[in-house]
């Protein structure tokens, strides 16, 4: 999400765009949406070193459930950058996907290390509280009614998405990768809510 609407942003502003993902579905998609505007590229290491040396911008936006972000783009990478180009971690969050990466505020944005400048402000949404604040309502007032009405348990079994976003249950962990991050024994969502 974090990548589209980036590209989407980029595009928009007349940039020349390169999007590197691990999905072949997700490239498609861009290559669908943003056709001859975007560039679209397998990421591996090789590609992020080429891709990184000339641009302006790069947007780290990645994602592993349950676990800290990869740092992709080491300190030495830096070095192959041109000067005054900005890193932007989304995945903050999570770690950072840039070596070089350290939370920051909205009230101290921006950092310089080895003249790239970095921006990693972690909630990035709270720069607009009052949209992002509408925004996740709306997005999750369907699922606090669902489990108002129906009961934390219920409404999971009726909501597979739901039932996926258990973590822990009377002292049980029912996230496979935040069981194994933490070193405690994993059980399944459905045995720890005692479902047959």
């Amino acid at each position: 999400t974090v990548g589209f609407n980036g590209c989407q942003m980029a595009v928009g502003l007349g940039a020349r765009v390169v999007g590197l993902d691990r999905s072949l579905e997700v490239m498609r998609c861009l290559d669908s949406t943003f056709e001859s505007r975007i560039e679209t590229v397998f990421s591996n290491a090789e590609a992020i070193e080429k891709h990184i040396r000339d641009a302006d911008l790069v947007v780290g936006g990645v994602l592993i459930p349950g676990a800290a972000a990869p740092k992709l783009v080491t300190r030495e990478h830096l070095a192959t950058m041109r000067k005054g180009s900005a890193l932007v971690d989304v995945a903050i969050d999570q770690g950072g996907c840039f070596e070089t990466s350290r939370a920051t505020t909205h009230a101290d944005p921006i950092y310089i290390v080895d003249d790239i400048v970095h921006y990693c402000v972690a909630n990035m949404p709270g720069a607009v509280p009052r949209t992002s604040a509408f925004a996740l309502n709306n997005a999750t007032l369907p699922f606090t009614l669902a489990l108002a009405n129906k009961g934390a348990k219920q409404a999971m079994l009726d909501n597979p998405h739901l039932l996926a976003g258990l973590n822990v249950h009377r002292g049980m962990v029912t996230y496979k990768d935040v069981a194994r991050d933490l070193g405690y024994d994993y059980v399944p969502a459905l045995e720890a809510l005692n479902v047959p």
